[in-house]
């Protein structure tokens, strides 16, 4: 389906994000660290803007170890030549798809169909 130039592409490009992704994963550790509740320190409403915050930053750091699980098992089918193929269907997946979202497993069929059943 891909020739071997496109596969590298994707590949690259796959990378790139899990490169973005771990440089921010680090940057934030520091956000989702356990807030303290010594209010003799920190008044009640920037400890509850602190646990907001950290709130925030440990469901986005939830949404990035998702994100690299995907672009590991897109990198691992890459590696398998089964890239590009959906995979409750087997049908190419839209070229345009891909490059907006290298990571994606399912055909944009596939994934209305997943997103009406939940």
């Amino acid at each position: 389906m891909f020739s071997d130039d496109d596969l590298a592409a994707f590949r690259e490009k796959l990378l790139q994000l899990r490169g973005e992704l771990l440089i921010l994963e680090e940057t934030n550790r520091e956000a989702a660290k356990t807030v303290e509740l010594d209010q003799t320190r920190v008044g009640r409403l920037s400890r509850m803007d602190a646990l907001q915050g950290q709130a925030m930053s440990v469901e986005a750091r939830r949404r990035r170890q998702i994100q690299l699980q995907r672009i590991s098992a897109a990198l691992r089918r890459i590696e398998e030549s089964e890239y590009g193929h959906c995979l409750e269907c087997d049908q190419a997946i839209a070229t345009n798809r891909l490059e907006l979202d290298p990571a994606t497993p399912l055909c944009i069929t596939c994934a209305s169909e997943l997103e009406k059943r939940q």
